[in-house]
């Protein structure tokens, strides 16, 4: 199979993550759909990645898709809890918190990418407050546990990663370290990880 992706996409980053951390053999393609050449659009008619196109032709997106089907294909690690609805609840709501993260950090990014006198720096407030508000939720619930939800890596570790990652790149002004300790230890922890370092090195 493979994983169509960018460099600086927290979307591909996560599903980068999730075929990693599983040992699922894949090749990773770096094909952005902002090129004119790129395959995306002939395969994903949204022209959004990540897409991970199965050996059959088989296209599958986006981020929470792959993850799903990437986690039914083997057992080691089981990143979704498959037998207890409110565990499974959980870390796909600990997904869903750190997609959104990555949501709003992508709105201020191309916000601040437009001429100045097009800015609308109301939407940039409430985007960057709602990744302030959530950084604070996490950090609350996480306290000084080393996963984010139960006894082993989930989705929800990778998801968070990712979106961390992402604000490191995109928002360097924003100390999430320095105001989230335990963030920034846990992010610690799980930057150690093999498929993290080759997954955060692009």
């Amino acid at each position: 199979m493979k994983l169509i992706g960018s460099s600086t996409s927290p979307y591909v980053c996560k599903a980068r993550l999730v075929l990693l951390e599983k040992n699922i053999p894949h090749v990773y393609a770096i094909d952005p759909p902002s090129e004119p050449t790129s395959q995306v659009y002939s395969v994903n008619p949204l022209g959004r990645i990540p897409a991970l196109i199965l050996d059959d032709g088989t296209c599958v997106f986006d981020s929470p898709v792959i993850a799903e089907y990437a986690d039914t294909l083997n057992d080691t690690p089981i990143l979704i809890p498959r037998h207890d609805a409110l565990a499974r609840m959980r870390v796909k709501r600990g997904e869903a918190l750190a997609d959104g993260i990555m949501d709003s950090a992508i709105v201020v990014r191309m916000e601040r990418i437009r001429p100045s006198e097009k800015q609308e720096q109301g939407n940039i407030d409430m985007h960057n407050l709602a990744v302030t508000r959530a950084l604070v939720h996490i950090a609350d619930q996480l306290g000084q546990r080393k996963w984010c939800e139960g006894d082993n890596i989930t989705l929800a570790d990778l998801a968070l990663v990712s979106a961390l990652a992402y604000l490191d790149l995109r928002q360097p002004e924003r100390d999430w370290r320095g105001t989230h300790p335990n963030l920034a230890a846990w992010f610690g922890h799980l930057s150690t990880r093999p498929s993290v370092q080759t997954s955060l090195a692009g």
